[in-house]
């Protein structure tokens, strides 16, 4: 005998739920969780239990819901978790600064249940699993089974002027947006660039992070096109280029407003 219409189907009939499903409708959620990480390390009010709770719902995510993550989400999550967790160690001790190796190389962050470091955040998710010391153009060739699951797939070079590791010499630190991160990265990039740039007789001075990742800007060329792109040289008063050096003495609470990035 068949079933009235309006008598639902035994449940061994139903499909069951789609866990994909479920963990793209939570990455909206986790982008915004890395926002607020972002905001309770910047405001001295936040810091204590409203930064633990947020850090640990960032620690509990699931794997799969990052695998969720858009390209876009994916860049801004990151950008997010690695500024927050940068303030939030060097707020807690400053002394930290003093060992960089360690403070780059040691697990300063949990996410999806996995200790990270800043290395493993910036060159293997962010740059798509680069050696830290090759200049942009040496992949790593065995990065963890994390990296290799919840890297970028596309690297933009732009990360570099939203990453801040404290130095007074880093680029200051802004809330990113999956909606509008790419408008974003090129308002850092011009800011920092033009602010960091300093042109004398025919010389452009440049931040040294062009030196370090030139690989991932695209050579000689693929710099001064970058250059000229933000308008922080005249290609036609410009006839060479020099790194300046970095200033890592420590410089906390550099956080940029929108307005200041425009």
């Amino acid at each position: 005998m068949v079933a009235p219409e309006s008598t639902p189907a035994p449940d061994s009939d139903r499909s069951p739920p789609d866990d994909s499903d479920s963990a793209s409708a939570a990455a909206p959620a986790l982008v915004a969780d890395s926002q607020r990480f972002l905001r309770a390390v910047r405001t001295p009010d936040d810091r204590g239990p409203a930064l633990d709770t947020v850090r640990n719902r960032i620690a509990d995510a699931s794997p799969d819901e990052l695998d969720a993550l858009a390209p876009d989400e994916r860049i801004a999550f990151w950008l997010n978790v690695y500024n927050a967790a940068t303030g939030a160690a060097l707020l807690a001790d400053p002394d930290r600064f003093e060992e960089l190796r360690r403070l780059f190389g040691e697990p300063i962050v949990t996410v999806a249940g996995t200790e990270l470091s800043l290395d493993q955040i910036e060159h293997g998710i962010l740059r798509g699993s680069q050696w830290k010391y090759g200049l942009g153009y040496v992949p790593n060739p065995f990065p963890s089974a994390f990296v290799r699951r919840h890297r970028v797939a596309d690297p933009d070079a732009r990360v570099h002027f939203a990453l801040n590791c404290g130095a007074a010499s880093c680029p200051a630190v802004a809330a990113y947006d999956a909606t509008d991160v790419d408008d974003q990265l090129d308002r850092a990039a011009g800011s920092y660039l033009r602010s960091e740039t300093v042109v004398e007789e025919g010389t452009a001075r440049v931040p040294r992070l062009l030196l370090w990742y030139r690989g991932d800007f695209g050579g000689r060329s693929g710099i001064r096109a970058l250059l000229r792109e933000h308008d922080a040289i005249d290609p036609d008063a410009v006839s060479r280029i020099r790194y300046r050096e970095y200033d890592w003495s420590l410089a906390l609470d550099a956080f940029r407003t929108e307005e200041e990035g425009r």
